[in-house]
C-alpha cells in the first residue's frame, strides 16, 4: 500500500454515510477506488471544548472500501460500546480518521514492535495456569480473547511497551494482577496503518457547502 491510497474522500464518505442516517436521506455515490483493505473509523469530538474520543472500531479482514466504510462509519459512531450514540447536533464538531492496515507480522514475542510504527493486536487467555486443580484438571473452560491498539495510541498516551501490553489486556477483559509470565503467553500481531484524519469543516470546505 502505497500513501496514495488512502484519500482524504474517504474520512468526507463517512461524514456522508453518518449525515445520510441522522437526516434519513439518500446516501450519495462514492467516487474512489473500491480496493480491499482492513480497515478502522475513528470519531473525535470537540463538542464539549476539549478533544475527546467518540467511537473506534474496525476490522482485520479486508473489506472494499465502500462497504467497509459505511458499515464502521456508523458502527464506530452509533455502537461503540464505550460511549453514548453520536447525535445530529454534535456532528459540526466532529472530526473522522480512517486507517487502512496493512503489513501483518507475527511478532517474536509481547516486545517484538516498535512504538509509533506498530499497531499491535493480541491474543491470550482469560485464565491462568494455577486455574487448574492438583491433578491438572482445568477447573472452567479456557476462554481466548483479543484486544487492538492502532499505531498512534501508545505514542499519544505516552506509554512505554509494556504499559502498552498491560492495558490491552485490561481492555480485553483481563482482570488479575498483570504478571511477567500473563505477558509472555500473549500471542502478538504487529501491524502498520496509513492513517487520514479531517474535521467537519474540511467536509463542508471540501464539498462548498458554505459557499
Amino acid at each position: 500500500m502505497t500513501q496514495k491510497d488512502i484519500l482524504e474522500e474517504h474520512c468526507f464518505y463517512c461524514f456522508d454515510v453518518l449525515l445520510a442516517h441522522l437526516e434519513n436521506k439518500m446516501l450519495p455515490k462514492a467516487t474512489f477506488d473500491d480496493s480491499s483493505y482492513p480497515l478502522f473509523v475513528t470519531w473525535h469530538s470537540k463538542w464539549h471544548g476539549q478533544r475527546e474520543l467518540r467511537g473506534c472500531i474496525g476490522n482485520f479482514n479486508p473489506m472494499h472500501l465502500r462497504k467497509g466504510l459505511q458499515q464502521y462509519a456508523l458502527t464506530s459512531a452509533l455502537q461503540d460500546r464505550r460511549f453514548t450514540p453520536i447525535g445530529l447536533p454534535e456532528v459540526p464538531f466532529l472530526d473522522c480518521a480512517v486507517s487502512l492496515l496493512t503489513h501483518f507480522e507475527k511478532a517474536a514475542d509481547y516486545l517484538d514492535w516498535e512504538i509509533g510504527i506498530h499497531g499491535i493486536w493480541i491474543e491470550f487467555s482469560l485464565r491462568d495456569d494455577d486455574d487448574d486443580d492438583d491433578a491438572g484438571n482445568i477447573k472452567f473452560t479456557k476462554a481466548m480473547t483479543t484486544a487492538t491498539y492502532l499505531p498512534e495510541v501508545m505514542a499519544e498516551q505516552g506509554w512505554t511497551k509494556e504499559e502498552a501490553i498491560d492495558s490491552l489486556l485490561r481492555k480485553g477483559g483481563y482482570r488479575r494482577h498483570i504478571t511477567e509470565a500473563k505477558r509472555q503467553s500473549i500471542v502478538l500481531t504487529r501491524y502498520q496503518s496509513q492513517k487520514i484524519t479531517r474535521t467537519y469543516a474540511d467536509y463542508r470546505t471540501h464539498y462548498a457547502l458554505d459557499a
